[in-house]
């Protein structure tokens, strides 16, 4: 059969052939006629869907040379990676109920698990339970090796460094053999001074030589009348020759520096101190502070920063009579109506002399508050933080949400003080801390004065005292040269190795390096 077209395409011839015959057959066709514009959309059309089919055509071809999955979602492919992890994740929902065997084997290691896993031929289930057991194990390990650098950093943050334990012993020695160094602190004709009320009063005790420098030294320095200072500096028995010693060999003119030593007060006698006494040699006490921190403590049911706050609060220094002795100021300087007490681990960078401007409104303690601020971690004290309110005593009298006050820099109205019982409320919690066997508060000598002070505390610009620079290692370097003083409260004390690096500098440049006697004991080096 053969089709034959006329030039006109308006009919068309159908010839066959049958036993030699030829029949014919024409059909004629109707014209039809196009119009310009559909053959426009037509061609339109042709031109946005051939792009599509092109590329079609070059993903699969892609995929048979690559043997991947290329074409989107769109073209009805699933993503069988999706698939996967959903198929994983509904494994290890499964096993998260699931106790690992204690016997079980596992893995050290992640190159070890690939290698069993090819070996054993483990199926998703077995697979999901070893990898439990795994990160089980490790967050053990993380968690006992946490819990043992806050040990070693509590051991090493209650010893005494060996470059300051030899300025001590060099000092003492300089005490016995230099008449110098044993000279009258102050000069005799200063001695007036000493209870002159139109001078700046400081008062710091401490048994920590070079920590006592930095102090004086830093409020010296920082200070726009240097020669209205007075220094009280009060210390042991042990560490009084030394902290004399250097005092008397630098004496940080124009300043005047007074050294005491407890044993020289004469107000500090058994009858009037018999509650610290007794705090000092209470077993209870003794074994709490120096005794094992671990032992029966159930390390799973704490986090490591309340176990870190758990340590600081047992730091021996808790029971020196020196981190007591605030509590007795108006009766240690009778003659003095207003002055600052300052902790040893603090530096001056602001002159402070206005603060014995600050009007304290008839209250005895000028502090600066420590539950509001921008850092929620130093600034988010009350009394909750110290007390233990499961205590009927304390949820009886105090309320947990009171906003708690720092000890460090103090400013101390003394003939306020001298009109309140302060010192007998103290006393009354002390002994009822001990009948409770240390069960009402936690953190050292700030929670008695917490409630000894309530009622009598005026708070002071933040700005004054900045904290946290013993245990906040993210504290703002900004901040702290903003700061009028600055307070290494904490376990990282910049004396010490544990200290925080960047924010050593702010302590250390107050440091005598010149020094012989700093020299000969290698100081921070």
């Amino acid at each position: 059969m053969q089709l034959q077209f006329s030039p006109s395409m308006k009919s068309i011839t159908i010839s066959s052939s049958s036993n030699g015959f030829f029949d014919f057959m024409k059909v004629k066709i109707a014209a039809r006629h196009i119009s310009y514009r559909t053959l426009f959309h037509a061609v339109l059309i042709l031109a946005c869907f051939l792009p599509f089919v092109f590329i079609v055509t070059a993903l699969v071809t892609l995929e048979d040379c690559l043997g991947r999955r290329l074409g989107p979602k769109l073209l009805g492919r699933g993503d069988d990676s999706r698939r996967l992890v959903n198929e994983l994740y509904k494994t290890l929902n499964h096993v998260s109920s699931v106790q690992v065997p204690n016997d079980l084997k596992l893995p050290e290691n992640f190159t070890q698990l690939v290698t069993e896993m090819k070996d054993n031929k483990y199926d998703a289930n077995e697979f999901a339970v070893i990898l439990k057991g795994m990160m089980e194990r490790s967050e053990k390990e993380i968690r006992e090796s946490k819990f043992a650098e806050l040990m070693n950093k509590h051991f090493a943050a209650s010893s005494v460094p060996k470059g300051i334990h030899c300025l001590s012993l060099r000092l003492t020695d300089e005490y016995s053999s230099n008449a110098h160094a044993r000279r009258q602190l102050p000069s005799p004709e200063f001695l007036p001074v000493l209870s002159d009320n139109s001078y700046y009063h400081f008062i710091l005790s401490t048994d920590n030589i070079l920590a006592a420098s930095v102090v004086v030294t830093s409020a010296v320095q920082s200070s726009l009348k240097p020669d209205k200072i007075v220094f009280h500096v009060i210390t042991d028995k042990k560490t009084y020759a030394g902290m004399h010693s250097w005092f008397a060999l630098n004496p940080n003119s124009p300043a005047i520096i007074e050294v005491k030593g407890v044993h020289q007060f004469d107000w500090l006698t058994r009858d009037n101190v018999p509650v610290l006494e007794a705090v000092e040699n209470h077993y209870g006490v003794r074994n709490y502070y120096h005794g094992n921190h671990v032992a029966g403590a159930n390390l799973n049911d704490i986090t490591p920063r309340f176990f870190a706050s758990k340590l600081q609060a047992r730091s021996p220094k808790y029971i020196s009579l020196l981190n007591h002795i605030r509590i007795y100021l108006p009766e240690l300087f009778p003659n003095l109506d207003k002055v600052v007490f300052l902790d040893d681990d603090i530096v001056i960078q602001r002159d402070l002399s206005p603060l014995w401007e600050v009007d304290l409104r008839g209250k005895v303690n000028g502090a600066v508050e420590t539950c509001k601020g921008d850092d929620t971690w130093v600034m988010s004290k009350r009394f909750r933080t110290y007390f233990n309110f499961s205590q009927p005593l304390i949820s009886n009298n105090l309320d947990p949400d009171e906003c708690a006050w720092a000890y460090g820099m103090n400013i101390f109205d003394l003939r306020a003080w001298r009109r309140t019982d302060i010192r007998e409320t103290y006393h009354t919690w002390l002994k009822e801390n001990l009948k409770s066997n240390l069960t009402l508060w936690r953190l050292g000598t700030l929670p008695p004065a917490l409630i000894a002070f309530r009622g009598h505390v005026q708070p002071i610009d933040p700005s004054w005292h900045m904290l946290g620079l013993g245990y906040q290692n993210n504290t703002s370097v900004d901040n702290v040269k903003k700061a009028a003083v600055i307070h290494y409260n904490g376990q990282s004390k910049p004396w010490l190795e544990i200290g925080f690096e960047h924010l050593r500098p702010f302590w250390s440049k107050y440091v005598n390096y010149s020094n012989e006697f700093v020299k000969s004991c290698h100081i921070l080096e």
